[in-house]
């Protein structure tokens, strides 16, 4: 068997080991991007039910310190006043 002949066959045979790997690869990486996208649509979804959860318990809080500052709206300014000194005396530091 001449010389050409045998880099012919290994030139063939590494040809086809190359389409092979394209093509594995490829499909490598439909699965990959399908499982990132599953992943991401997961995540909306879940994303979606934390902030309706979220939203809806700051809307109870809302109601129940408007509630609680018109029962008693001298107890809330005194309180608002008391944590606006603290966060006075915390942001000037110890000058």
């Amino acid at each position: 068997m001449p010389a050409s002949e045998t880099i012919d066959q290994a030139a063939t045979k590494a040809d086809k080991a190359i389409l092979e790997a394209e093509k594995r690869l490829t499909a490598l990486a439909d699965r990959a991007e399908k499982a990132v996208q599953e992943g991401l649509e997961a995540l909306r979804v879940q994303t979606r039910v934390y902030a309706d959860t979220t939203g809806q318990s700051i809307d109870e809080a809302q109601r129940y310190l408007t509630d609680k500052v018109q029962e008693r709206p001298l107890t809330a300014t005194f309180a608002a006043l008391g944590v606006g000194v603290l966060i006075g005396l915390l942001l000037s530091g110890r000058r």
